[in-house]
């Protein structure tokens, strides 16, 4: 008797303080996301890596809308890898990839869905998401501190009308740089208006097939960029997840000024490319 009466006492105060309207959270109405998501582009032999668009060759073979200015950087950038640089690519210091970049999911990804968040969870250089769907707008001072990943917020839709969600669609604002598409240097503006909208949802005839419609808005292109990416599940209860993942460690690169070098194997600092200039050493007494 005296443990019934523990429980009921427990089951009223988890009711009393209960937000006022709040609703259990009822799973059935969501698509079933669950388990390990892996990219379905495996790669690419070249040094460059995987590419944004994952139907076309990477490099110029992505055919990016970029304006006559932006078009110049990329080209630029993709001689300068060429010669052994990094280009444009923020990522070999550590930085985030950012949106959209993250999407590529260089790791496996898990999708969390909770009523008032949904969080993408990829291990790789702090490529997480949270994704606002409890009906907020973007806030006001938004811009006065940026995130690699942005400022998510989705709204679930029953698109075939049979009372469950099968869409999540997101929008994300909010971004800092530096920030590119994908490993070959493709440029985001510079001004960081970046605006991404995304369409979420289950292949209707290989539930284990998972899509994302990414449309890239930003001034760096002259239209918006549509590219269309699929994750597929691994059919097991049981995934293995990666390696813990820190970029930071035995990372050989390191960047100075405008050059990046690379640290030999003694642990002295030595050229990435031809002719390369030494950093500037003013600040260092000259030793015989």
């Amino acid at each position: 008797m005296r443990f019934r009466s523990l429980i009921g006492a427990t089951a009223l105060a988890a009711a009393l303080l209960a937000p006022p309207g709040a609703a259990a959270f009822d799973e059935s109405k969501y698509p079933d996301l669950k388990g390990q998501w892996r990219r379905t582009n495996t790669g690419n032999p070249l040094r460059i890596g995987l590419p944004w668009d994952e139907t076309k060759p990477v490099g110029l073979g992505q055919e990016a809308p970029l304006t006559p200015e932006y078009q110049a950087i990329y080209e630029a950038n993709l001689r300068d890898q060429a010669e052994g640089g990094q280009g444009t690519d923020p990522t070999f210091t550590c930085l985030s990839p950012g949106m959209p970049r993250v999407m590529i999911a260089y790791a496996p990804m898990e999708v969390v869905v909770t009523p008032q968040t949904t969080y993408i969870l990829i291990e790789h250089i702090h490529d997480n998401r949270r994704i606002y769907t409890d009906g907020r707008s973007f806030p006001s001072n938004m811009d006065e501190d940026p995130q690699f990943s942005g400022y998510s917020i989705g709204k679930w839709l029953d698109e075939d009308g049979d009372g469950r969600y099968d869409t999540l669609e997101v929008e994300t604002r909010g971004m800092k740089g530096p920030r590119v598409f994908d490993a070959s240097g493709i440029p985001l503006h510079e001004d960081n208006k970046t605006v991404v909208k995304e369409r979420i949802y289950l292949d209707k005839a290989d539930r284990n097939l998972l899509h994302d419609d990414i449309t890239t808005i930003d001034n760096a292109l002259t239209r918006p960029w549509l590219v269309k990416k699929t994750y597929r599940r691994v059919t097991t209860n049981k995934p293995i997840w990666w390696r813990e993942d820190v970029c930071a460690e035995n990372n050989v690169h390191v960047a100075i000024g405008k050059e990046s070098y690379f640290l030999s194997a003694d642990g002295l600092l030595m050229p990435a490319k031809k002719d390369q200039p030494p950093p500037d050493l003013r600040y260092f007494k000259e030793t015989k």
